[in-house]
């Protein structure tokens, strides 16, 4: 499926319609947030769900937050971006990764992780009535788009929320968040989030560099 064209079609109905739906995004960080933010924000009313139990450590996670969240103060948006931030529970994060420590980043410790944060978005969409959700993750070339949006279906049905297919790297997605990124002056963190992605990284620019 080209969920880039799904989502086209979406968007493209629901202007003819006259409708700008509700939308909540989930967002890993903020150079990920900002391509899909400036696309996104011209046909939605978006509250941004920064939910992410995974990065490690917690000073990280709150430099990530406090990024999100000046991002969202600058972008001049064309409607107006809500923030809101999730429970930092990162001993549910560990309890999911639990023997699946040593899989590479982009194995099945990732899916469990994607499913993880969609699901918490899936039910805060439910329980505040958004018209959708998705992510931000797709916007990654290392992050799986069919596998994010077959879970996204999945518990679309589950909860009764429609899912916003998308893959966010088309079309120069990627190109734009990292131009955005600089032209803002953000943070670019050079692992995923968590403690096995920081190490995973660490070992292979040490491998690098030897």
């Amino acid at each position: 499926m080209n969920y880039q064209k799904v989502m086209e079609a979406l968007i493209l109905n629901n202007e003819k319609e006259g409708r700008v739906p509700s939308l909540l995004l989930h967002s890993c960080c903020a150079p990920c947030s900002s391509y899909c933010l400036e696309y996104l924000s011209e046909h939605f009313q978006i509250t941004v769900f920064y939910y992410n139990p995974n990065i490690y450590p917690e000073e990280e996670y709150r430099m990530r937050a406090a990024e999100q969240k000046q991002f969202i103060a600058q972008f001049p948006a064309k409607h107006q971006i809500r923030f809101l931030e999730g429970v930092y529970d990162k001993e549910r994060f560990y309890q999911m990764a639990e023997g699946l420590k040593q899989c590479k980043e982009g194995g099945e410790r990732c899916f469990l992780c994607y499913e993880m944060r969609l699901r918490e978005a899936a039910s805060l969409a439910k329980k505040q009535k958004f018209d959708y959700f998705t992510t931000t993750l797709s916007i990654s070339p290392l992050k799986d788009a069919d596998k994010l949006n077959e879970i996204g279906e999945r518990l679309s049905k589950e909860y009764g929320v429609l899912y916003l297919y998308s893959d966010f790297k088309k079309k120069n997605g990627y190109k734009r968040s990292v131009e955005l990124s600089k032209e803002y002056g953000m943070y670019r963190q050079y692992y995923c989030g968590c403690v096995y992605s920081k190490r995973q990284r660490d070992e292979e620019i040490a491998e690098k560099n030897r």
